[in-house]
This record gives C-alpha cells, sequence and structure tokens, in this order.
C-alpha cells in the first residue's frame, strides 16, 4: 500500500446496529478515506483507496479485528460511567 506510514486508523465505542455490537472504523491517509465495519470487516464506503488496498484494508481488518473490537470495548465501558 502506498504510503502506508500516514495512514491512520480511528474507531467508534461498541455500537448497536439492528440489534448487534457493531464497531465503525475509519481509515485515513491525507485526503483519501475508507469507512468499514466490525465485525464483518468490510469496507463500504471509500475516496481514494484503490482495489487492491481495500483489499488490504479489508485484510488487515481479518486479522486484526479483534484487537480493534477490544479497544471499542473499552471506551464503551468508560462511557458507562456517564
Amino acid at each position: 500500500m502506498k504510503d502506508a506510514h500516514t495512514l491512520k486508523l480511528t474507531h467508534s465505542s461498541v455500537l448497536n446496529k439492528h440489534g448487534k455490537p457493531y464497531v465503525s472504523v475509519l481509515f485515513e491517509r491525507g485526503t483519501d478515506w475508507a469507512d468499514a465495519g466490525l465485525p464483518d470487516g468490510k469496507v463500504m464506503k471509500a475516496k481514494g483507496f484503490d482495489d487492491e488496498e481495500i483489499r488490504e484494508l479489508e485484510e488487515y481488518l481479518r486479522v486484526h479485528g479483534q484487537e480493534v473490537i477490544d479497544e471499542a470495548k473499552k471506551i464503551s465501558g468508560f462511557m458507562k460511567i456517564f
């Protein structure tokens, strides 16, 4: 992936989508972005990433998705304080 060192991943807390747990994931690289979700690990919308790069992002989510979900759970736990 070009400029992989400038790729940023952010994620939500654990959300509820159609009665099931869901984590929203955003990849950013400059003005390029890709919106994905877990646990499905699919990129739903993207701008600036080519098809091969999207496959690489989805592969990243397949391999590291549980780690992202675990981090999202930490945020969700914190949110319950309020």
